[in-house]
Formats: C-alpha cells, structure tokens, sequence
C-alpha cells in the first residue's frame, strides 16, 4: 500500500508542476528567467491547491487509502489564476489572478511553510486537541545555537500559549509525543520540502495522530536567539500556533501572520488577535488576580496580575513585600522573581534554594514579612522557615511546625499577611488574626471578611 500511496503522490505533484503562472504581458519583460523560476518554484510550494491538501491530511490519507486521494485530482484542477487571486485576497494586494511585481515581492518574503487558506478536508473545521496536557520531545537540534538555547526557546514558545488558555506543555525525552519536534533540510520525510535558505522557514501540522501537532525547521536557515538570521523563538511560538489548531491570520500585526517579523528580543506579548483565536478554541485560562491595599486608598483594589507583571507566570503560590528594600518577591514552584515596581530585577527568577531552602521543597504555601523583626516567614506544608533580610540567610534552628508555634491555626497555611502588630492567616473558609506580640488567637473570621463583604 505505501508504495502505491507515494506513486500517486508523486503524480499529482507532477500534475501540479505542470501549470503555469500567469504574467501579465504588459510587466512581462520585468522579470527574468532567474525571477520566473523563482516564482514558479514558490508558488507551487507554498500556494497550489494540491499542496494545501497534501500538508494537512497526509497522514489522514496514509491511513484510509488510495479513495480519499481522487477528490485531490479534481482539486487539482482549479486554474492556477484562481489560487493566486486567493493569494493576493489574503495578503490584501489587488486581486489580479496574475504574477504582478507585488506579488512577486511578497513570494520573496521569508515566511512559515503553512498553507495561508486552511483546507481539512477530512476533519471538522476547528482541529483542536481533546486534551489540555500536551507532550513536546525535541529531537534534534540545530548547529547554530547551543543546546540550552533551543531548549529555552522552545519553552519559551510553548509559554506564549499556555499562558492564555487552560494548557500545559510538559518535556519528554522517550517515547512519542503530542508535538514532535525536529531540525531538517530539504526532503525531511513528510512530503512537504524546504527550500533552502530563506523562503520557508518551517511548518506544523495541525492536531491529530501521526504527523499531527508536529513541527518541522528549516535547518538550512540561521537560527538565532536575537536579530540575526531567524529567531528560533519567534518562529517556534508561531509553529506551535500551528499544532494546536489555528491557521494563519490576515492581521499583519498577528503572531499567525505567515510572513516572518523580527519584533524584538524581550517582552514578547502575544497580540490581542492571537489571544482570541486560541481561545476560542481552548477556553482562557484562569486568570489570577490581586487585591492591592495602599494606605492612601480606602478600599483595596483588585487588580489583574498580568496587567502589572506580564512575566510573570499565569498563577503563583505566594509573594510578600519587603518595604525596607522596596521589592516584592513572588514564588511560583522551585523559582522566586524579585520584582521592583513593574519591573523583575535582574537576576531573577532564581531557584528558592538559593535562599537557603532545602532542595526537595517543590513550593512555597505562604509567606509574610514582618517588619519590625526584619524576618520573613515561609510556609510550605505543615513547617515554616524564618529567614533574616538583612543578612539574607535561614535562620538556624528551622523548619519549626506549625501548629506548634500557632497553636490553634492549623497545620497548613494557605496565605498570610501582617497588619498592625498582628498576623492574619488562611486556612480554608477560615481567617485567624493572631497577635505577634502575645502569640495567640485574638479573632476567628470568615476567610472573605478581608473583603469586606
């Protein structure tokens, strides 16, 4: 069967060469022979209708034969004028049906391998995957950067989306995964080649079995982690676009805009247009908020956490702020981020052991400063930590328990703060005020009369 599945893939190819582009006869002597073949090879690659099919449901046609390949003929067919005028439509150029010098232009434009007009003819419109846990295995790697360097900028990537929507990206280094990842040149084993330097910088494959979610680079391109060449982030962010279900985007200003854009190094934000189209399919996530109390303010503020620090992780476990050195530390998992106003100071994120905390602590439940001690205590299951600010070290003598040391709180804590001499811990529906100085329970509250309410 496979052998008589790439036959008739290698024939409708053919049928494809066979067509030729339209030139106005008025522009004709504009372009050269070097131009024309240019654009005939681009044109095939990356626009032809045949090609549309063939890179989204190959793995489809493997697996239901020789019968699902007939509509491709009749697909085929269409005029080669029709799928330019789509072309110059998505592009917003004047749709012509013709090679014009505009056209040309942007057929010169680096640019992501996927098809611009999404055609899944065997599967529902929006391919999205069943499940919100997904895998990711890289399988090689690229000469031009170091191996941790594409690590990074693959997680990076993967980041830009599950930071809007319910989605979790985990590593694996065995197996199979959701999303296989790998560096090829030219023919790579997909039907679907490079071209070299420059062109197609990479593809994906929407959800699904097999080839689906999968991304592909280009490793004749210069892959870079700044301006130079291609940068490996930009381009994985908007692949991986690709794998979880969304086509390309008409909005120049759109990660899912095919053409490739430099936007700069750091503070990527994935624009408005991109956030409604994953979303759409997915859902968004749970936003985390924070209720901001300044003593000039009579009520405390809820505010979105990603509107001050877009950094920082979608949900943390605890923060404190340290008045004396006007910082406020954040804690999500094994890492701690130091911020300054809006800003992370350098540095930072670091892990909490370099705080002083053992290495198997994989989180921190609560944390408050107390600032006339000068200490900080940690909360992570039924201990807590005291650490110096000033010398920056643990205190000896700790992890203490809990419930030993506040007595009638509980042996967990799920937040704290300190107010006017006095702590206020959570656990569960229940607010206990304790007074620091007295060491005991003053009040039992509801955990909501923080709020007033």
């Amino acid at each position: 069967m496979q052998s008589r599945l790439s036959a008739v893939f290698f024939f409708l190819l053919g049928l494809s060469f066979c067509l030729t582009i339209p030139i106005p006869l008025e522009d004709s002597h504009e372009f050269t022979e070097k131009d024309l073949q240019f654009a005939e090879v681009q044109y095939k690659i990356i626009h032809l209708h045949v090609l549309y099919i063939v890179s989204c449901v190959v793995t489809t046609v493997w697996k239901l034969g020789l019968l699902l390949l007939f509509p491709f003929l009749a697909k085929s067919a269409n005029s080669v004028a029709s799928k330019l005028r789509e072309m110059q439509a998505f592009f917003g150029l004047e749709v012509t049906g013709k090679l014009d010098e505009e056209t040309y232009e942007l057929m010169q434009k680096p640019r992501c391998g996927v098809p611009d007009v999404g055609e899944y003819n065997f599967f529902p419109r929006k391919l999205k995957w069943s499940k919100t846990n997904l895998t990711y295995r890289i399988m090689n790697y690229t000469s031009d950067l170091r191996r941790a360097e594409v690590d990074r900028a693959f997680k990076k990537a993967f980041k830009v989306w599950s930071d809007v929507t319910p989605l979790n990206f985990t590593r694996i280094r065995s197996g199979v995964a959701d999303i296989m990842i790998s560096f090829g040149t030219k023919e790579h084993g997909d039907f679907y080649p490079f071209d070299g330097p420059s062109g197609l910088l990479a593809h994906a494959f929407p959800p699904g079995p097999d080839y689906g979610g999968d991304a592909h680079f280009d490793d004749d391109e210069a892959w870079s982690d700044d301006s130079r060449g291609y940068n490996l982030f930009l381009v994985a962010a908007h692949e991986f676009g690709h794998s979880l279900g969304l086509e390309h985007s008409r909005d120049p200003g759109a990660l899912m805009f095919p053409i490739y854009t430099y936007t700069g190094k750091t503070g990527f934000v994935l624009p408005d247009d991109d956030v409604q189209g994953i979303q759409e399919l997915y859902g968004k996530c749970t936003a985390q908020f924070f209720w901001r109390l300044h003593p000039q303010m009579v009520e405390a503020e809820l505010v979105l956490l990603k509107s001050f620090w877009p950094e920082l992780p979608n949900k943390i476990d605890a923060a404190y702020e340290n008045p004396i050195k006007d910082l406020v530390f954040v804690f999500k998992g094994k890492k701690v981020w130091a911020l300054n106003g809006y800003d992370i100071v350098e540095d930072f994120p670091k892990k909490i052991y370099e705080m002083g905390f053992p290495k198997e602590i994989k989180r921190i439940d609560a944390a408050v400063h107390i600032k006339d001690t000068g200490k900080t205590l940690f909360f992570t299951g039924n201990k807590y930590w005291s650490y110096d600010e000033e010398v920056e070290v643990m205190e000896a003598g700790y992890p203490r328990l809990i419930e030993e040391e506040f007595a009638g709180i509980g042996d967990r804590v799920d937040a704290v703060y300190e107010r006017n001499g006095y702590l206020y811990f959570f656990n569960g529906p229940l607010q206990f005020e304790y007074s620091i100085w007295s060491k005991r329970i003053v009040r039992v509250l509801h955990t909501n009369s923080i709020f007033w309410c």
